[in-house]
């Protein structure tokens, strides 16, 4: 993959917190324009230290970060520009969240840009109706559900109008309904022009949702297509992860004869519901 095809792109990257082990060395990774990205590792595997590198949270002791092919530097002027080409959106919503009300949280990062009011009101309403949350704008924070305050964190997040949007462990915790509403709010993002990085235990979802993933393991990090790397025991079983069921679904159906080799398997039940016909 060449650099000009990289939105933001880590190049030999390496990394260890104080008095503690490398815990990612020469990392090459990058997220390509308007590709769907899969994140996964067992626990310790660094998937948390790779999205705060790719944010600007935390610096490489080695290599850089690129955007565009251009080297970030870290001085406000930098990270400035970083931040606002990409946004992380962290695991619990309680550790992003602050201010009174939706749309006095929403506002802070756009208000920190030092944009004026009409252009901060515009974001956050954006950021609102992309989040399906437009109705809860003068609720207190403090009166939201979990899944309302996982919305109101990521509007946060979209204010800010990031070409990338990094979700950890976005699903987590939310109901089945929940989970949808999510889904389908990531599809809108990305039918505008976010390209979604997502970080997940959940392989059946990275099958699901994901173009491509990449998986961390002790000898490395390996980025492919989503149904290709999914389908690799090997690789799944380095990274401590189990074979999504919609690929062994897919196996089983085509050892029986009931799916093409070129076809595509299911990758949720419903899908597999209907290759088995109507229902009685």
């Amino acid at each position: 993959m060449s650099e000009a095809a990289a939105l933001v792109a880590l190049r030999g990257a390496s990394f260890a917190y104080e008095d503690g082990p490398a815990v990612l060395t020469g990392l090459d990774f990058e997220v390509r324009k308007g590709r769907a990205l899969a994140l996964l590792g067992r626990n310790g595997s660094g998937k948390t230290t790779l999205m705060r590198l790719l944010s600007g949270g935390l610096r490489p002791h080695a290599g850089q970060l690129t955007v565009d092919g251009t080297p970030v530097s870290y001085d406000r002027k930098g990270l400035t520009r970083l931040r606002t080409t990409v946004q992380l959106v962290v695991q619990d919503p309680d550790d992003q969240l602050f201010a009174a009300s939706v749309a006095q949280d929403v506002s802070f990062g756009p208000l920190n840009l030092g944009l004026p009011d009409a252009e901060v009101r515009a974001r956050v309403e954006e950021a609102l109706a992309a989040l399906d949350i437009t109705g809860l704008a003068d609720r207190p924070t403090h009166l939201l559900s979990y899944g309302q305050r996982k919305r109101t964190a990521i509007a946060g997040a979209v204010a800010m109008r990031p070409r990338v949007l990094i979700l950890d462990e976005p699903t987590a915790g939310l109901d089945p309904d929940g989970q949808e509403r999510l889904l389908a709010t990531l599809d809108g993002l990305r039918a505008s022009g976010t390209t979604v990085v997502m970080a997940t235990h959940d392989v059946d979802l990275a099958l699901r949702w994901a173009d491509d993933a990449a998986l961390l393991t002790p000898s490395g990090i390996r980025t492919g297509p989503a149904p290709e790397n999914l389908s690799r025991t090997e690789l799944l079983r380095e990274a401590g992860l189990r074979l999504p069921w919609g690929i062994a679904a897919t196996e089983l159906l085509r050892g029986q004869g009931l799916l093409n080799d070129g076809a595509t398997g299911p990758r949720t039940a419903e899908q597999l519901a209907a290759l088995a016909g109507p229902r009685r």
